[in-house]
């Protein structure tokens, strides 16, 4: 058993190489590595076991993965929070999880990456890796952060081949002879909680083979899912509680580990993904140039989904490849099928895609087909709901802010009268956000999702589905600002569709909107350009009104 006690002790006095040789000399010499994990799994486990998780959560957050070699300068704030969350993972997981990773960090060679050692520590932790795909997804981080994150994401490697062949064998039994599966050797890809291989199986009907992809739950995510959403709500409480220390806002960081915590508990419902894949897949059955993996359900089990293999690479890749024109076509297919065809959708119940980065979008650049993967987390919405949020993004696109307060408070939880002081700050928060946004600017769905984020920090209470929305928008608004650059038209574009397949079928074109409200948006409409006009007039007013700098006064 290890020395706990002394170990922290003289933690402090011991430089990175000495300290490294001290953990190696406590271990017992000439021992197996099965020998060393139990001498460090049962010093984790001893009476001095606290000390001993301080000691190595120290050595980790300050020697092996420094944080302040992680974090670039330009993010010197968020150094205390990072630090902080690496010690309450490292303090709480459990020891016969923890052991390994210790004695993989002191075995290591002294020269290797901090990136290599970050890699290792968070091998088999869900959550942590999770929480690092998300972070990568902030489109305000600085592009070399975002790059090294994006590094971490795909370099999840954490299971074997064999072992997901193994688990497929084993649980498709006599599937595999009836239809004739022959699995890939190698793994295709791999994310926190899954890997996928590709396979090949006999249509009975046909008696042709056929390409697919199983995506299978990695082998310890059972084992060690519970710990890992343990962790993640106590990180969520532990932030929220001490907020102020750090000098965010309450709900920042809280808020990002509880959707890790909403993404794993997701990710890992095969059963529900697959039910989804299939009302995805009715959904845009009827729009061209959009495809959802088909779901094969006598191939499927809850720890294994079997889905046709589609073709194409990550959307911001492939747009990166055509001139300006191409890449507004696919931007526009983009809006059409993630946000306009949800929000259209004849049923009363419809489903929007909860999680679509790039990495869920590839495109083919030889069809011009939109494929959306992973389907683990989506929102639904009424047909209500719908109805008031569409209308909220074509009266932003208007730029009509009484308009846009109306469907506010129709979206609101609360029983709210416009004349009413919470009614009248809504108009005027509304009023003062319009005129916020430049006259050349043309106003997003994501602006919508601002407005509403805004009057939500003053108050007001709005669906929870609504809150999974506007972190989709904004998710979308950054892929397409990679795509086309800021001004992507969004509102338009949903306007765009409505009229397009209006025009084309107006029998069957069904929506969520009603006769009342085309009326009110043609009205919104014909006032467009007089509203656009005197927001030019005032802006061209306050420029030529704004103070001037006092000229120096002559001196003798």
């Amino acid at each position: 058993m290890l020395n706990a006690s002394a170990m922290a002790a003289g933690f402090g006095q011991l430089g990175p190489e000495q300290l490294r040789a001290a953990l190696e000399n406590s271990l017992p010499r000439g021992a197996t590595t099965a020998e060393k994990i139990r001498a460090i799994e049962a010093g984790l486990r001893s009476p001095a076991g606290e000390a001993l998780r301080d000691t190595m959560a120290r050595w980790i957050v300050d020697v092996v993965v420094p944080v302040n070699a992680l974090v670039p300068e330009a993010y010197a704030h968020w150094r205390p929070p990072v630090r902080d969350a690496m010690m309450f993972v490292v303090a709480r997981l459990s020891p016969a999880r923890l052991a390994p990773k210790l004695l993989e960090q002191i075995e290591l060679p002294a020269n290797t990456p901090a990136e290599v050692r970050l890699l290792r520590l968070i091998a088999k932790v869900p959550g942590l890796q999770k929480l690092g795909q998300v972070i990568a997804r902030n489109q305000h981080l600085h592009p070399a952060l975002r790059n090294a994150l994006g590094k971490l994401e795909n370099g999840i490697r954490d299971v074997k081949a064999e072992d997901i062949r193994a688990i497929v064998q084993r649980d498709l039994g006599r599937q595999i002879q009836t239809y004739a599966v022959k699995i890939a050797p190698e793994i295709l890809s791999e994310a926190s909680v899954s890997a996928v291989v590709r396979f090949t199986w006999r249509n009975p009907e046909t008696k042709r083979r056929q390409r697919g992809v199983f995506k299978v739950l990695k082998p310890h995510i059972p084992q060690y899912f519970a710990e890992d959403m343990d962790y993640l709500q106590g990180l969520a409480q532990y932030f929220g509680d001490r907020h102020h220390t750090y000098g965010f806002p309450a709900d920042l960081i809280p808020d990002t580990f509880r959707k890790v915590r909403r993404l794993l508990r997701h990710e890992v419902n095969f059963v529900r993904e697959q039910k989804t894949l299939i009302e995805a897949g009715t959904l845009y059955r009827s729009m061209p140039g959009v495809r959802v993996p088909r779901v094969m359900p006598f191939l499927c089990t809850p720890g294994i989904t079997a889905l046709t293999e589609e073709r194409g690479i990550k959307v911001t890749k492939a747009a990166a490849r055509f001139p300006a024109a191409r890449r507004r076509q696919i931007a526009e297919q983009l809006i059409e099928a993630l946000i306009a065809v949800p929000l259209f959708a004849a049923t009363e119940d419809a489903i929007f895609h909860g999680d679509p980065h790039a990495g869920n979008l590839l495109y083919d650049s030889r069809t011009g087909e939109l494929t959306i993967l992973d389907w683990a987390l989506r929102e639904r919405l009424g047909r209500e709901e719908r109805r008031h949020l569409a209308l909220l993004f074509l009266m932003v696109s208007l730029r009509d802010p009484v308009g846009a307060a109306n469907e506010i408070v129709a979206l609101s939880r609360q029983q709210i009268r416009m004349n009413s002081p919470r009614g009248t700050m809504i108009r005027q928060s509304a009023a003062e956000f319009l005129s916020a946004i430049p006259a050349s600017n043309l106003p997003s769905a994501a602006d919508a999702m601002r407005l509403l984020e805004r009057v939500t920090m003053k108050g007001i209470k709005f669906p929870s589905s609504l809150i999974m929305l506007s972190k989709v928008m904004f998710t979308l608004e950054g892929i397409l600002g990679d795509i086309v650059g800021s001004d992507t038209g969004m509102g338009f574009a949903i306007a765009r569709r409505v009229a397009r397949h209006w025009l084309a079928n107006r029998s069957a074109f069904r929506s969520p909107l009603g006769t009342r409200d085309w009326f009110t948006l043609q009205c919104s409409a014909l006032l467009y350009t007089s509203r656009l006009w005197v927001q030019w007039e005032q802006a061209m007013l306050n420029r030529f009104l704004k103070p001037r700098a006092a000229a120096p006064r002559a001196t003798a």
